[in-house]
């Protein structure tokens, strides 16, 4: 069972959030759960479940920014450099901005390999290889 029941998170528009989400979601291995008029589910078993949710009609329909107060970003753990090039392709394909390309970050450790990318709403995704560091 996931420490993370489910994870909710709220987009100007709903159905564009699906269409950026849907592809990276299913690629990450994740299935379209429930759709109703103001939510859409992805499960994947053993994993935290995410809602997506259409902000309400009294919200301000302004995007996320990133480093101020909410929001920071979710990463999503991938088993090779060369799935998290595939991921970051994939979404960018599906509508995502780039943020940082595919790349070493050795400011964290020197086998911290990632890439992030940001949606309509603002809200950030990483897509990093950090494989465990070599007994010393």
């Amino acid at each position: 069972m996931p420490l993370l029941d489910h994870l909710g998170l709220s987009v100007l528009d709903a159905a564009r959030g699906k269409e950026q989400f849907h592809p990276v979601l299913t690629a990450l291995g994740y299935t379209l759960g429930a759709e109703a008029p103001h939510g859409i589910s992805w499960d994947k078993h053993g994993e935290t479940e995410l809602i997506m949710f259409e902000i309400r009609d009294e919200a301000d329909a302004i995007p996320h920014r990133h480093g101020e107060a909410g929001w920071q970003h979710l990463a999503f753990a991938l088993d090779s450099r060369a799935e998290v090039d595939r991921l970051y392709a994939l979404a960018r394909d599906a509508g995502w901005t780039a943020v940082r390309e595919p790349k070493l970050y050795p400011r964290f450790n020197e086998n911290y390999y990632a890439a992030f990318v940001e949606e309509d709403s603002g809200i950030r995704l990483e897509f990093v290889h950090n494989p465990p560091r070599e007994a010393e």
